[in-house]
């Protein structure tokens, strides 16, 4: 009888690379799991046949209802649905214990949007799916980075610096990795200077104060100036930091390590990964997409430890 872990794949935007990557690492990702592919042998057909590929004897699929044309690299309703429908017949998988985790292909927020969903994204989905605080922490071995906010319009980021919040978004994070010590950004040039380029860390600070002295020890430290923070001196000693906003923490993080990073969803009661990078439009169905991060996202899916995901 097979020990290999079941995990659920969301095939994500069908108009992007994302069926590619699931056919190029498929005799790969076997060997580490059982992969049952959230989607139905009609679509599943089309898209190989665009890629002059068969489908494997051995690829298992939990049908997803719905057809429609595929157009590689274009933005549609029909396809947003469709990957959102494959997501949340993961998710439902996974909610019911018919698999141990799920790991989501990219989709497109637009292609959402047309097609009526109301989420900006995975993670926004899971929050209010499962009533939770869901963390978006994204990185590798090497580094990782959780960010405070995400999808929110960069003038709004400094409004939701509280202290409250904040704390128990630290909390959560440890919490749910474990990881210590853990850097925590400011939000301004410098870190304020003091507040003489902002004041928002004095919000930062005091829940840092108050996250290491509920925790009872020095685990957050911070605020720490975001432009030395990704310096490889300074990553000599944090491998985890957190982020005040989505692209002070992916910018330099996907310049350092973007082929290798995932996505995982922190404080829910089930586990998800993702790939860290988009539909890539501009090369869907060329088999020139890159299978390392969707195989890293694989590998945190199988060995994240199911008690830091039942938290939130």
């Amino acid at each position: 009888m097979s020990t290999l872990k079941t995990i659920a794949i969301s095939v994500g935007d069908l108009n992007g690379v994302g069926f590619e990557i699931i056919l190029k690492a498929h005799n790969q990702i076997k060997q580490l799991c059982n992969p049952l592919y959230c989607i139905n042998y009609t679509m599943a057909h089309q898209a190989a046949a665009l890629l002059h590929k068969q489908i494997p004897n051995d690829f298992h699929m939990y049908k997803v209802s719905g057809e429609f044309t595929i157009e590689a690299g274009k933005v549609s309703a029909e396809c947003g649905r469709y990957s959102y429908d494959s997501f949340i017949a993961a998710v439902e998988l996974a909610r019911s214990k018919a698999v141990d985790a799920i790991v989501t292909l990219p989709i497109h927020k637009e292609a959402w949007k047309l097609a009526g969903i109301h989420y900006v994204g995975h993670t926004d989905a899971l929050r209010d799916i499962f009533q939770s605080d869901a963390i978006m922490m994204l990185g590798c071995e090497k580094l990782y980075v959780a960010l405070y906010t995400e999808h929110i319009p960069l003038r709004e980021v400094a409004s939701k610096i509280e202290t409250d919040k904040l704390t128990a978004f630290l909390l959560l994070l440890h919490t749910a990795t474990g990881h210590e010590p853990i850097a925590v950004l400011g939000l301004n040039p410098h870190a304020g200077d003091h507040g003489v380029l902002g004041d928002e860390e004095r919000f930062i600070e005091e829940a840092i104060e108050r996250a290491n002295a509920q925790i009872g020890r020095e685990i957050f430290i911070g605020p720490i100036v975001p432009d030395i923070a990704f310096t490889p001196r300074f990553r000599e000693n944090f491998s985890m930091i957190a982020a005040m906003y989505h692209d002070q923490g992916l910018a330099p993080l996907k310049a350092l390590y973007f082929d290798e990073s995932v996505n995982v969803s922190l404080g829910l009661p089930i586990i998800r990964t993702s790939v860290d990078h988009g539909t890539a439009y501009d090369i869907a169905y060329q088999n020139k997409a890159s299978v390392l991060s969707y195989m890293n996202a694989v590998k945190a899916a199988i060995t994240f430890n199911v008690k830091d995901e039942n938290h939130g």
